[in-house]
């Protein structure tokens, strides 16, 4: 009896030591959390200085001014003849950044802007930086859209919220974040200009995975057969599984040493080809398949180094055979199979161009509507669309634009709103919406969505 007593004491004192152990274990891991002679933490370190470093960049972003050339284009021309437009097509999504793959629109189909259905504040913009945001997505009548704070909303169009997911830990509370999603088979991909990647149930918010891949982003994310297509601050173009966000390939191009604010212009062709813009100015084509290069071309007139370092671009257009996007200096016609430019005309702007029948719609930063020939690159005609404001308003910049039914409706920084024909150029409406506008307008079910830079949603019919 006496030996069994024994064994259970011995048992309960090996107990107490392996619990008192367990105790010592978490005590220790506890207290050596920042400890920098241990080396447990490095990755931590390592992430605490890459975020210093962010910080310090994005201050620099905000007090810095938006570099410019004195070449902008500032010239009218009276037109020689009307446009013909195509009939509007109605669409009733908008599920990635540009509408689809080759970020072609053309003639949508709107109701009109007399009635204002929504008008809603959802999230909380806190940085204002003066920089260019995604447009909201548009998903079986609910809108997703985001903060600069990271949070991603659901919304339907009444004003009602879903839900709302923020993934960022508290030490990236400082870091201005600048994000881009597009849906795929009901799940949402998101990608920042932090180097972060996940994956969101559209109908639930939850996340599903997340990567880190501590390089920031910098074009808008295209998802197509599986896979997730990006471009990162390196000129390095990612292909990762939609699975899990786990890299297949990837195609390293030239770096700089100073790294462009502007996103960079990245499409897919009808036969599953990348065709993407670095930040020197290096246009690629590419197969999504296995990231083998076809051709590259370098779209810059000048090939300085202070215009490569200065690097921005609109999104690049896919149009039947043509690749049609406006870089640093020029917008240029390139020929999807061969590479070789088809035309060259001195007008840049960082706004997406519309095309539609034989006609490429442009509005430069600064306020001139453009109606290119497509065939051969020739002005059609041109007018100033920011004249027709108030004189202490026309120092602003347009901050993208939209066709519907045989108009132009055009966003300024300044949270302006001008529709023009697109049949002959002339300005028709003009209306102060918000107090400032960093994103493009998206049409949806003949109806039209703005996102303002204070994270307010508005809708018009």
């Amino acid at each position: 009896m006496k030996q069994q007593d024994n064994v259970f004491k011995l048992i309960d004192m090996r107990n107490k030591i392996n619990y008192l152990t367990f105790i010592l274990i978490i005590f220790f891991l506890n207290h050596c959390s920042f400890d920098k002679k241990s080396g447990i933490w490095k990755g931590y370190e390592k992430e605490l200085e890459r975020i210093s470093q962010l910080e310090e960049k994005h201050g620099k972003i905000t007090k810095s001014l938006i570099y410019s050339s004195k070449d902008e284009f500032q010239k009218e021309i009276l037109p020689s003849r009307d446009a013909r437009l195509s009939v509007p097509y109605s669409n009733n999504s908008w599920e990635m950044p540009g509408f689809n793959y080759q970020n072609s629109l053309g003639n949508l189909y709107l109701k009109g802007i007399q009635d204002r259905f929504l008008k809603k504040r959802v999230g909380k913009n806190k940085f204002n930086l003066p920089q260019k945001n995604q447009s909201p997505l548009l998903f079986k009548n609910n809108l997703i859209f985001s903060d600069d704070k990271g949070s991603i909303f659901k919304i339907n169009k009444k004003g009602q919220q879903f839900w709302k997911i923020n993934i960022y830990k508290k030490i990236y509370k400082k870091l201005y974040k600048n994000l881009t999603y597009s849906i795929y088979n009901d799940n949402l991909y998101v990608a920042d200009n932090i180097g972060f990647i996940y994956s969101i149930d559209i109908k639930t918010g939850q996340l599903i995975w997340k990567q880190n891949f501590a390089i920031p982003f910098k074009s808008k994310i295209k998802i197509f057969e599986d896979k997730i297509f990006i471009i990162d601050q390196d000129n390095r173009i990612l292909c990762l599984d939609t699975k899990e966000g786990k890299k297949i390939w990837d195609i390293p191009t030239i770096q700089t040493f100073i790294k462009s604010n502007n996103l960079l212009g990245l499409a897919i062709s009808k036969n599953g080809d990348l065709v993407f813009v670095n930040s020197i100015g290096d246009v690629l084509k590419v197969s999504s398949k296995n990231g083998r290069i076809y051709w590259t071309m370098n779209s810059l007139v000048s090939l300085s180094t202070y215009v490569s370092d200065f690097f921005q671009s609109s999104d690049i257009v896919i149009n039947k055979n043509d690749i049609i996007f406006s870089s640093a200096t020029s917008t240029l016609s390139i020929n999807l199979y061969s590479g070789y430019v088809n035309w060259i005309v001195k007008i840049k702007s960082t706004n997406t161009p519309i095309i539609d029948n034989e006609n490429i719609f442009l509005i430069t930063d600064n306020g001139y509507f453009v109606n290119l020939n497509r065939e051969n690159g020739k002005i059609v005609w041109s007018t100033n669309i920011l004249k027709f404001l108030k004189k202490k308003d026309q120092l602003t910049t347009v901050s993208g634009f939209i066709m519907g039914s045989d108009k132009i409706f055009a966003t300024t920084t300044n949270g302006y709103l001008i529709v023009s024909s697109a049949v002959n150029g002339k300005v028709e409406y003009k209306r102060k919406i918000a107090d400032s506008i960093y994103s493009s307008p998206i049409i949806g079910n003949g109806e039209l969505f703005i996102l303002t830079a204070n994270s307010k949603i508005l809708g018009f019919k």
